[in-house]
């Protein structure tokens, strides 16, 4: 069912994004949070992983020239570094193997690449009804 969910999720992100020109996170990032909804800690590591690469980024902008091709391959490359830093240091922080871990390295910089090209809240709150209507389209084709 990952295959159908990730195909209707791309469906209705390029809809949407048509409809509304607003980019829910990315165009693949709803459909991946849709495979995920069953696990809203992942949901949550995932967003503040981007909010980490986020200020990371702006943080570097200072130093670094980063604009067009460099911003968006600084901001996956600190989703990923700050992905994998996440789930290294996460089990020091608790003995119980809890939820809190990213979905993979690339989704949280492209999430993070949408939060600083748009505003915060029109990109959350996209992201969040694309993968709600990706979510249940999907239930709906599985009760079929």
């Amino acid at each position: 069912m990952v295959f159908e969910t990730l195909l209707i999720g791309l469906v209705i992100a390029v809809l949407y994004v048509e409809i509304l020109d607003i980019y829910p996170g990315g165009i693949i990032v709803p459909a991946y949070m849709a495979l995920y909804y069953d696990q809203p800690l992942r949901i949550l590591a995932t967003i503040l992983v981007a909010f980490l690469s986020l200020y990371s980024y702006k943080f570097l902008s200072r130093f670094l020239i980063l604009f067009g091709k460099r911003r968006f391959v600084m901001l996956v490359l600190l989703g990923a570094v700050w992905a994998q830093v996440w789930f290294l240091l996460l089990p020091h922080f608790f003995s119980d193997p809890i939820g809190l871990k990213a979905i993979g390295w690339l989704i949280p910089g492209l999430l993070a690449n949408n939060l600083e090209k748009q505003k915060i809240v029109p990109t959350l709150a996209s992201m969040l009804i694309v993968s709600t209507i990706t979510y249940f389209l999907v239930r709906l084709l599985l009760w079929l």
